[in-house]
């Protein structure tokens, strides 16, 4: 009996220590995309249009597609027209998770 309990104390004192030494977990990649600012919708955001091209399943035909994303521009620093790089992060708001990474070229 003596002995389950020593080697059952052993256990919760291993078991203490790793959680210790263990690191926090780093944040998975943040995702990056490029388009084009399409709105200045208020004071501190912008919206940024991405065009695509998908492949009909049945006929092979690309068609294109487009997806509009509400960004966090901290700065006002991006204006209409202009190619910028996007980065996903926490949401801000409602239709807000994006935030503006750089201005890759000025209108």
């Amino acid at each position: 009996m003596t002995a389950l309990k020593v080697s059952h104390v052993r256990m919760q004192n291993l078991m203490t220590e790793q959680v210790k030494t263990e690191a926090k977990p780093t944040r998975g990649k943040r995702e990056l995309r490029m388009g084009t600012v399409v709105a200045k919708s208020g004071d501190k955001s912008i919206r940024v249009r991405f065009d695509y091209m998908v492949r009909h399943p049945k006929y092979g035909k690309y068609l294109k597609r487009r997806t509009t994303l509400s960004t966090h521009d901290g700065d006002n620093q991006a204006s209409v027209g202009d190619m910028v790089e996007v980065m996903s992060c926490r949401r801000m708001s409602k239709t807000k998770c994006w935030v503006l990474r750089r201005i890759v070229r000025s209108a």
